[in-house]
């Protein structure tokens, strides 16, 4: 695989529309995408078909990866891909995360946050696949894993989160009451200073966790949590 820098530079060509530099980074990864892809065999989907599916995944990645998330590009790109195969899976049928999974989700999530109290910051991807014996790319998708499917009737993971369901954070139908609310909260948005903006794109426009929020920003999930909670008191000020 590329060393960062390279993978940087074919990113900013690839991104420009350079179609070769697509073709150099899909060349160079494509055992991250086999890697992936792996896990999703004997589930009715020929490989090459799986294969393609990495690939459009990939180039997703390509397409909305942004320096500034402050991750490498392979880490942004896991869950990418990843969720390319999931959602051909599930429209096509079914498909289930194994128990074994989910367990190992709910211990490294747990180690993350007494990690997260104890030390006032997030474990690094590498800490984390050290700890659990996985590489790097298997954590990621580990971690992806235990966000799909979700109850709507599920409360947040974290404890400022517990007073709303998914639920009632979704959008009703198109309304002019709804209309008015969603020029309202743009405009809220607009207000905000330039990390609070990047922390509301990356939860609910990237779909990150707030762990992978509090990496990518550099400060700790609670700090995460803390500054949602007061985003969301704020929002809901306006809205009021």
């Amino acid at each position: 695989m590329l060393n960062e820098q390279d993978t940087l530079h074919y990113l900013r060509l690839a991104k420009s529309g350079d179609n070769r530099a697509k073709e150099t980074l899909l060349e160079h990864n494509s055992s991250l995408l086999k890697s992936i892809l792996k896990r999703y065999l004997g589930k009715g989907v020929e490989y090459d078909d799986l294969y393609q599916l990495s690939c459009m995944g990939f180039l997703k990645a390509i397409s909305g990866f942004d320096e500034s998330f402050g991750v490498r590009f392979s880490t942004y790109a896991v869950p990418m891909i990843a969720g390319e195969i999931k959602r051909f899976l599930r429209d096509d049928g079914s498909v289930k995360v194994s128990r074994a999974m989910k367990k190992s989700a709910r211990e490294m999530n747990r180690y993350i946050e007494q990690y997260a109290f104890e030390h006032g910051t997030q474990p690094s991807v590498k800490e984390l696949a050290a700890v659990f014996s996985m590489d790097e790319g298997e954590v990621v998708f580990t971690l992806g894993s235990s966000r799909m499917p979700v109850s709507i009737y599920e409360q947040g993971e974290y404890k400022d989160e517990k007073s709303a369901t998914l639920a009632e954070k979704l959008p009703s139908k198109e309304n002019p009451e709804d209309m008015i609310e969603k020029m309202v909260l743009k405009s809220a948005i607009e207000k905000l200073d330039e990390r609070d903006k990047k922390i509301v794109f990356l939860r609910y426009f990237r779909d990150m966790t707030q762990s992978e929020v509090a990496k990518a920003i550099g400060v700790s999930q609670v700090q995460i949590s803390r500054i949602e909670s007061r985003i969301m008191r704020e929002f809901k000020k306006e809205l009021s």
